[in-house]
């Protein structure tokens, strides 16, 4: 059976399955690619939202607390940084992932190879979100260590003392 005429030119309906089939393989990894943006977005606004109450305590701190807060902020500049790099490196993950797709698709109905260039760029493609990941996990140990520090400090004691209380 012809699928619009395309028998003449070669193409059958099985190929066109095959090629669908193959093409579906890396959307999964693009709809894993969405999830972690949609982490990464939501950890970003609570470290903003973070630095602006380290901002506005800062306006009202006492003269002792100043050099702790602005510390907090340089930590969570870095943490801004770690998120930034993993959401750059996510969507240039989900970029190359799509070009996966079409290069498939291009090279099936294509006369040129583009076996080369196909396996560059989902490599490129798994690199960056191998690299989204371990943006995150750098941002995750440094709030971890930021959290450990505060209540070593003291500024997070008002938590165990409460808990100890009772």
């Amino acid at each position: 059976m012809s699928l619009f005429g395309s028998e003449s030119l070669g193409i059958t309906l099985d190929s066109v399955a095959r090629i669908i089939q193959m093409a579906l393989t890396p959307v999964f990894l693009l709809t894993g690619l969405a999830t972690l943006l949609n982490v990464f977005s939501t950890r970003l606004a609570r470290v903003t939202a973070r630095v602006d109450q380290t901002i506005t305590a800062l306006t009202a701190a006492e003269p002792d607390a100043v050099e702790m807060l602005r510390d907090q902020l340089v930590d969570l500049r870095r943490r801004s940084l770690a998120l930034d790099t993993a959401v750059i490196l996510a969507a240039a993950a989900g970029a190359a992932t799509c070009m996966t797709v079409l290069l498939l698709f291009l090279g099936a109905f294509g006369n040129g190879s583009v076996d080369r260039v196909l396996l560059w760029v989902f490599g490129i493609a798994i690199t960056c979100a191998l690299g989204a990941i371990a943006a995150y996990a750098v941002e995750m140990l440094m709030a971890g260590t930021g959290i450990r520090a505060e209540l070593a400090h003291g500024s997070r004691r008002h938590f165990l003392r409460h808990r100890d209380d009772t």
